[in-house]
């Protein structure tokens, strides 16, 4: 079955996450993605040996696995003439080049945009930063955890009287990979219609507003962003979440409340509510939302989750779901029935499980092909096959530490 990237060829020039999230997207799609990687050490993202208090030292490296499956891997010393040039030689049969460096150091090590395109004119170069690409500070670096702070999203979590929240994951990273890959779609398309190659540049602070986008659009046409809300006071009870006597959580999302009270309190097992004058329709139950919540926090203490669901599943046509920690998600049977995780035979690691392709195309799906690739693993292949280069050249540029 044929894949939708089939036949497009990545040179992925990234380390950590952003970058690397997006062009393993690509490779997910179909594409042959090659991993450029500094000769001695290569991306920075193997040597992780410890993130978010978790000590990975005798245990597999997730994190760069994650973000580099369907990959093959080519050491090269950028510093070096020949170095480049077999960049060079890459960019002539290539369509996409993607990197994740500061501004300024693609072009001291000649891999900017405006050489690359002197060999490839049809080239798409593709820029993950972290602030845009104009402005005073473009040229400052940036990991997620800025990301996260500039772009607001830290002040968005939580309820009124919590500091800035960290929110796990690399989720800026993350999305900033996302909209990259987005980009680099947009421009292979436009390549494709009108014959150019062009720059695509995202950004986590341009992500992540993309991300907020409703509560920015509120901000920029209304005056104000979305308040953090107190879960004991959110104005609409019946958009909320509740704790259940077994500790577990359930989310409710009824954004036409009044459709729905009478059913909801009767499947309760609490029908005087429908006709408590407190609660007598959304206008008045927003005004008495703190009292309507109280009621329902203990209604919901008083029995265990799976009652709750069954109840609501049997009483009407309801809008809620549970409320999941991230190591309650391998288990979840909509995870597994869409194969937003999916079982993959690693060669080293053995049998895992590894996130899938969170897009379904019937017809040309992507898939998880191949583990991250080992350090330098397709250095020669690449340069043999691909470049046609004698095995005497390579060995020269072993000997010469350019490879």
């Amino acid at each position: 079955m044929p894949m939708p990237l089939e036949g497009i060829r990545v040179l992925d020039w990234t380390i950590f996450q952003q970058g690397p999230v997006c062009t393993a997207m690509l490779g997910d799609l179909g594409a042959e993605v090659i991993k450029i990687e500094e000769r001695e050490g290569g991306d920075p993202g193997r040597g992780v040996t410890r993130i978010s208090g978790i000590d990975m030292a005798d245990r597999p490296n997730f994190y760069f696995e994650a973000n580099n499956r369907n990959k093959k891997s080519i050491t090269l010393d950028l510093k070096k003439p020949a170095a480049r040039e077999i960049v060079y030689q890459l960019v002539t049969k290539s369509d996409v080049f993607v990197q994740n460096f500061r501004l300024g150091v693609a072009a001291r090590l000649g891999v900017d945009y405006a050489t690359l395109r002197r060999h490839n004119a049809r080239l798409i170069y593709a820029s993950a930063t972290g602030y845009g690409p104009e402005g005073p500070e473009a040229a400052d670096p940036a990991f997620d955890q800025m990301g996260l702070a500039r772009s607001g999203i830290m002040m968005a979590v939580g309820e009124p009287d919590m500091p800035p929240l960290q929110v796990g994951g690399g989720i800026a990273d993350q999305m900033g990979a996302v909209m990259l890959a987005y980009g680099v779609l947009a421009a292979l398309l436009a390549r494709e219609r009108h014959g150019v190659g062009q720059e695509v540049d995202a950004s986590h602070l341009g992500s992540m507003l993309m991300l907020q986008g409703l509560s920015v659009s509120a901000r920029l046409m209304m005056g104000f962003a979305f308040p953090r809300v107190p879960r004991k006071h959110a104005t609409n009870p019946l958009w909320n979440h509740y704790r259940c006597a077994d500790d577990k959580w359930i989310c409710l999302g009824m954004i036409q409340p009044d459709r729905y009270w009478r059913d909801f309190c009767r499947a309760l097992g609490r029908p005087e509510l429908a006709d408590d004058a407190r609660f007598a329709d959304m206008r008045v139950r927003a005004a008495n939302a703190t009292a309507a919540i109280e009621i329902l926090d203990a209604v919901f203490a008083s029995q265990p989750r799976d009652e709750w669901l069954r109840r609501l599943r049997a009483g009407g046509d309801f809008i809620f779901t549970v409320v999941n920690s991230v190591d309650d998600l391998p288990d979840d049977p909509q995870v597994r029935a869409n194969n937003y995780v999916v079982d993959f035979d690693h060669p080293q690691f053995g049998k895992t499980q590894v996130v899938g392709i969170p897009v379904r195309l019937r017809e040309t799906p992507g898939s998880v092909r191949l583990p991250a690739p080992e350090f330098g693993q397709h250095t020669e292949e690449i340069l043999s096959d691909l470049l046609g280069y004698s095995w005497e050249q390579i060995g020269q540029l072993r000997e010469q530490q350019v490879i």
